[in-house]
């Protein structure tokens, strides 16, 4: 029987039209992407969309970095749905798509049994903080560093210190984002290490990506923004080596959830002198 409903679903490429239909989807679990964030994430990447009837019951995306590294996500069933392999299905239909590359993402506790299935290893857990910050400290800036605004000359050296801290090119990525965000970029004797950019997403703001030399840097610049928008509900998706948790704790955002980062294939090579201490999505990586 399950077999006779399986073939009743068809996977096809995701399109604008489909959006809606989407957004329901994620909304059904709770998850916060406002429409905006569907479309956004669709003119970056590519998706496949399970459809029963001419009813979307599922879907999937990627987004390509460089010519041999992607992530995966927005895997998601509806509940009506579940236990007919369409999950599978919905990643076998993009991870065909991205044939040898790198592919990475961030799991649920739900999702983590199928992709380990499909070859995904686990490489550490990163931490959902949200909230509101009324009261952050002014950071403590060493010498000779500050935090300024990004400025257009800046893309350049942030495409570099992105590449260099996710070991992908994601060039692309930053050069949709910076345009509907507002950025900061840390400096050390006048040279730029790091950059976190804010933006609208979800329920409100994230701060993402964050990219910094150390955690000392990365709490300068995250500091600036929730600092100067005290109140304002903020997002922050970091890794655990990011060293984050408890200090976002402290300020009020407190960890609402927990998903484990998991690739297939080898990981990137980055440069151990900088780090992404907050990610742009979950998605996104």
């Amino acid at each position: 029987m399950a077999t006779d409903i399986e073939a009743m679903v068809d996977l096809r490429a995701m399109t604008v039209d489909d959006l809606p239909a989407a957004h329901a989807l994620s909304s059904e679990q709770k998850w916060p992407h406002r429409i905006e964030d569907w479309d956004m994430l669709l003119s970056l990447g590519f998706g496949y969309v399970a459809e029963r009837d001419g009813e979307v019951i599922g879907t999937a995306m990627a987004w390509l970095y460089g010519t041999d590294a992607a992530t995966l996500g927005m895997v998601i069933v509806s509940p009506a749905a579940q236990g007919m392999g369409l999950g599978r299905r919905l990643m076998e239909a993009v991870m065909a798509d991205l044939g040898d590359r790198t592919i990475l993402l961030n799991a649920t506790d739900e999702g983590a049994p199928l992709y380990r299935k499909l070859g995904f290893e686990p490489v550490g857990p990163v931490f959902q903080h949200q909230g509101a910050a009324f009261a952050v400290p002014v950071a403590e800036l060493i010498p000779d560093e500050r935090v300024r605004p990004l400025g257009a000359k800046d893309m350049p050296t942030l495409h570099d210190l992105a590449r260099q801290a996710s070991g992908m090119n994601r060039d692309t990525l930053l050069d949709a984002l910076v345009p509907g965000a507002q950025g900061v970029v840390l400096t050390r004797a006048n040279e730029p290490v790091g950059f976190a950019l804010f933006r609208r997403f979800g329920r409100g703001y994230v701060v993402g990506p964050t990219v910094a030399p150390d955690t000392g840097g990365a709490k300068a610049l995250i500091s600036h923004w929730l600092g100067s928008n005290s109140g304002i509900f903020c997002r922050l998706d970091v890794p655990e080596e990011s060293a984050l948790s408890n200090w976002l704790d402290e300020l009020g955002l407190p960890c609402v959830g927990r998903v484990m980062r998991m690739v297939r294939g080898p990981m990137p090579q980055t440069d151990p002198l900088i780090k992404v201490f907050s990610l742009t999505t979950q998605a996104l990586g």
